[in-house]
């Protein structure tokens, strides 16, 4: 089996949500989500759209792993709850890793893509916003990758990045795996319409959603410059 999907297998399959439920089930999405919220190398991999498609397969999700849940609402319930200790411990391990290394780099030497200015207007920054930024970013593809590694660099209180770490991984991913489950059993009942059959629509979709925000804000930004 793993020597025909390595055989098939094109990168551009990382960026498809389905590719990690039917290849790897529930523990390769959590492994995911774990990497996407906390490691450098995970900023490429799918978050909003693989917790979307996630609630659309949530009882094969489970049903696989714990074949003795099965109620519909305990199924979704058990996935919110493993998907979201696994962006709770991915941030936590992002920052962690920001506090290792970020009494170093005010030490670098600077060069173009490196100020010490920037760690301070960084430090600043969270200073002011950092509370209400931890659990914002995790709603944007990227942003929430680096959000918690900046974070332990410029030494935001841990006990609030803690908390609001665990605020923001349980909203996002109830928002995220919930509209999934039930606007596939919404329009599946009002229009016998699987979602499943037509996954590339819903990934396009909220990539276009999610990554709206950051575009216009560039935008506007480079516009008032």
């Amino acid at each position: 089996m793993l020597q025909f999907i390595l055989l098939n297998f094109h990168w551009s399959q990382l960026l498809q949500p389905q590719f990690y439920i039917e290849h790897g089930g529930l523990w390769l999405l959590l492994f995911v989500v774990f990497a996407e919220t906390g490691l450098f190398a995970g900023f490429f991999l799918p978050g909003d759209s693989l917790l979307f498609v996630a609630g659309i397969y949530n009882r094969e999700l489970i049903t696989n792993y714990f074949p003795f849940v099965e109620n519909e609402y305990m199924q979704l319930m058990v996935l919110w709850l493993l998907i979201s200790i696994a962006g709770i411990i991915g941030n936590s391990v992002g920052y962690w890793f920001g506090r290792k290394v970020g009494p170093a780099m005010y030490g670098w030497k600077e060069n173009i893509l490196f100020k010490r200015k920037y760690l301070e207007q960084a430090h600043d920054f969270y200073e002011k916003h950092g509370v209400g930024f931890i659990v914002f970013a995790r709603f944007l593809p990227i942003v929430r990758t680096f959000a918690p590694i900046v974070a332990g660099i410029v030494a935001m209180d841990k006990k609030k990045f803690s908390f609001y770490n665990i605020i923001g991984s349980v909203a996002w991913v109830f928002s995220m795996l919930f509209a999934g489950h039930f606007l596939q059993k919404w329009i599946m009942n009002q229009f016998n319409f699987d979602l499943k059959q037509h996954l590339e629509i819903i990934v396009i979709g909220i990539v276009l959603v999610t990554t709206a925000p950051v575009i216009i804000k560039l935008i506007t930004g480079k516009k008032k410059a």
